[in-house]
């Protein structure tokens, strides 16, 4: 079960995971070692996961974001699917959904061509049915609120 403090180390971390025991320790009144105590529980529990480098993919020349909704071919498992999708390049993350779509994938291109060559590489190759392609204006991440529920 986590307490209080355990959900102030998250939120801290979730902005900052490169931030040192001692730091934490005193954002959340705590010694540096009990922040440490605390962590490898968390990472033990599986509340912590992992840790995860954010990227600027505008600086990786991938200013085109879009989602992708797609509908698998009759015959196409989940688990098949997943695998295929794994070699197809620009894919940042696969949702499996319920409803008329299968997944929901979100993608980073170099530009239409590229969102158009991996639309493409979708149907003839992970067995995509059918597709609905929507482009990315804005998007805001709001996962680090959950820690204060």
């Amino acid at each position: 079960m986590i307490d209080k403090i355990d959900r102030e180390i998250i939120e801290f971390l979730r902005k900052d995971a490169r931030i040192s025991y001692k730091d934490l320790g005193e954002k959340v009144f705590l010694s540096a070692n009990a922040v440490a105590e605390r962590m490898r529980r968390l990472e033990q529990s599986l509340v912590i996961q992992g840790y995860q480098v954010k990227v600027n993919l505008q600086a990786l020349e991938l200013p085109l974001i879009a989602i992708i909704d797609v509908k698998l071919a009759l015959g196409i498992t989940a688990l098949e699917f997943e695998t295929r999708l794994q070699r197809v390049t620009g894919i940042i993350e696969a949702i499996l959904l319920t409803g008329s779509f299968d997944y929901m994938l979100r993608v980073a291109c170099h530009d239409q061509d590229d969102l158009v060559r991996l639309t493409e590489e979708l149907r003839a190759k992970c067995g995509v049915q059918d597709s609905h392609t929507r482009l990315l204006l804005r998007s805001m991440n709001l996962e680090n609120r959950l820690a204060h529920r």
